[in-house]
């Protein structure tokens, strides 16, 4: 029975969902961006134009304020390695995550202090995106979510992670559903010991925590992570350390939930703060990938002999006693490569994953002396790398670098390419990136 045939004849929300994913993987051949990005998006399979930098507001420094920053990443292009754009948004809103929506003419971004969410137009001129609405009613309307984190596209929809609420600023929260119009639909809050809102808690832990968010449509899957409340991330990082209290409000779980009906389903033990989740993208890989900030290992979700989805530790990243700190990680296209960054010690590693459950890490490199986010291409020749993690968290003194570096990666190593000082240039700290590209809407290169 073909995808097509089935898409006639399920009910109209699984309908949309499969119609879809059907969608996706036979869009042009300007297809993907990063190989993070909604399996409902268009994809940028060929060189990307630019990189939308969502980038904080420093005091004291050009117009303080939060920004949108657009690169020319096209070696053709004869702004290459420069700024051509950035559209500031008025203050600073602990910018931090952001994505497109399903058809890839706006892009979301959030801003975990403020709790404001920010659209830019980037298809009517991918060169100069255009700030169109700001939503600034997320908290009354989601019920008290707050920090509005990961911002991910599903058919028509926008599926929100908050981080955090309006009670206490601790870690419990949810994730709140908009469409791609702007309007509030939904909140489902995430699964406590005490309410475990119909799922089955396998572990320890039951704890409420919510970051980040992914879905395996062919399994009807959604995958949340958890993290850490307001009153943490917006503290400075060298007392929350020395804060035994503030130390135990970190979350420990993945939950496992209903793609269609966002139902909650289970809810596993992954100690240490789980933060980005990584899918396999190949039809045949029914799996997906997470780190832990604290504990410093990869972590491995898939189906048991029984079919049954589980999580399981299968690799330490670097030293796990000298705390890392592993942040933001991305899957290569053929779901061979897992890039990990680290923090605390500025590098990026690269771990073959052939066999998902051992991960060998077979290069590491540094890239500055504090470093973020990494954005791959589709074809896996170019990395990007960002250097902000939060405000408060950042390094201090001739450490704070804040840059945007692009590098070309030949299997074996990494060659930069450029960069761009973030401070030098007064935009601020350059923390999350986004593709963008003439030919995914059909436009000429105007550079």
């Amino acid at each position: 029975m073909n995808k097509l045939f089935l898409a006639k004849n399920l009910p109209s929300y699984f309908k949309a969902t499969l119609i879809a994913s059907i969608l996706s993987v036979s869009a042009s051949s300007a297809q993907a961006d990063e190989t993070c990005t909604s399996p409902y998006a268009p994809k940028i399979t060929g060189q990307e134009d630019f990189v939308y930098i969502w980038t904080l507001g420093v005091e004291g420094l050009g117009d303080e304020q939060d920004k949108l920053v657009t690169a020319d990443v096209n070696p053709k292009s004869p702004n290459y390695g420069k700024v051509i754009n950035s559209v500031s948004v008025g203050g600073r809103n602990e910018a931090h995550h952001s994505d497109f929506t399903d058809d890839r003419k706006f892009l979301w971004a959030g801003g975990l202090d403020t709790n404001k969410i920010f659209v830019f137009d980037v298809y009517s001129d991918p060169a100069k995106p255009k700030l169109t609405k700001v939503i600034t009613d997320f908290v009354s309307k989601s019920g008290g979510v707050v920090g509005p984190h990961s911002l991910y596209a599903l058919p028509g929809r926008m599926l929100i992670t908050g981080l955090s609420n309006n009670k206490d600023h601790g870690g419990r929260t949810a994730l709140v559903e908009y469409n791609n119009a702007g309007e509030y639909i939904a909140t489902y809050w995430l699964p406590t010991d005490s309410n475990l809102q119909g799922a089955i808690k396998s572990g320890n832990y039951a704890d409420g925590y919510n970051y980040d968010v992914r879905a395996l449509p062919r399994h009807n899957l959604l995958l949340t992570s958890s993290f850490t409340g307001w009153s943490n991330y917006m503290m400075d990082f060298g007392k929350m350390l020395t804060d035994p209290e503030a130390m135990k409000r970190f979350g420990n779980t993945v939950v496992q939930w209903d793609l269609h009906s966002h139902q909650p389903k289970k809810v596993f033990d992954v100690p240490g703060a789980p933060l980005e989740i990584r899918c396999a993208l190949a039809d045949k890989h029914d799996y997906c990938f997470t780190s832990t900030a604290l504990t410093s290992k990869i972590w491995l979700i898939n189906t048991d002999s029984k079919g049954e989805w589980q999580a399981q530790a299968v690799a330490d990243i670097g030293d796990p006693s000298k705390i890392p700190l592993p942040v933001d990680i991305s899957i290569s296209s053929d779901d061979k490569t897992l890039w990990v960054n680290t923090f605390m010690d500025g590098k990026t590693r690269a771990f073959d994953i052939s066999d998902p459950l051992h991960p060998k890490q077979f290069f590491e490199q540094k890239i500055g002396a504090q470093v973020n986010m990494v954005s791959s291409s589709w074809d896996g020749k170019r990395l990007y790398y960002t250097s902000s993690l939060l405000a408060n968290w950042d390094k201090k003194g001739a450490d704070n670098e804040q840059f945007f570096k692009a590098y070309h990666w030949d299997g074996k190593q990494l060659t930069q390419q450029f960069a761009i000082d973030f401070t030098k240039e007064k935009l601020g700290r350059a923390h999350q990136m986004r593709f963008g590209a003439y030919a995914l809407y059909d436009k000429k290169n105007k550079s």
